[in-house]
């Protein structure tokens, strides 16, 4: 009810989902302890969309936010990338695991 997922429009991984509060938030940078909950809820999500696609190898997913100022859009919202082992070169520098632009 409060959250929705859908496929980035140029994905960069043969799953890339978007999940998103409806709720407007500006971005991961606004967040705050008692929004643990709804991040906990938005990976959740990730993960049944990506088992709802056949995709089970939980240790080939990459799931982050882009920090600011590296954001696309100014609303809040999970990459789910998988399988995170099949992004392109640019792709991985984009996605890199906690770097100072992309927080998993």
């Amino acid at each position: 009810d409060d959250l929705v997922c859908f496929r980035d429009i140029r994905p960069d991984a043969p799953h890339h989902y978007l999940v998103v509060p409806v709720e407007h938030m500006q971005n991961c940078k606004t967040l705050k302890r008692e929004h643990i909950p709804m991040v906990k809820r938005m990976m959740e999500v990730g993960k049944a969309v990506l088992q709802r696609n056949n995709f089970s190898d939980w240790n080939d997913v990459r799931m982050g936010f882009h920090w600011p100022p590296f954001c696309s859009i100014s609303h809040l919202h999970l990459h789910v990338l998988a399988p995170a082992s099949q992004l392109g070169f640019l792709s991985r520098l984009l996605y890199r695991m906690n770097s100072y632009w992309f927080i998993t």
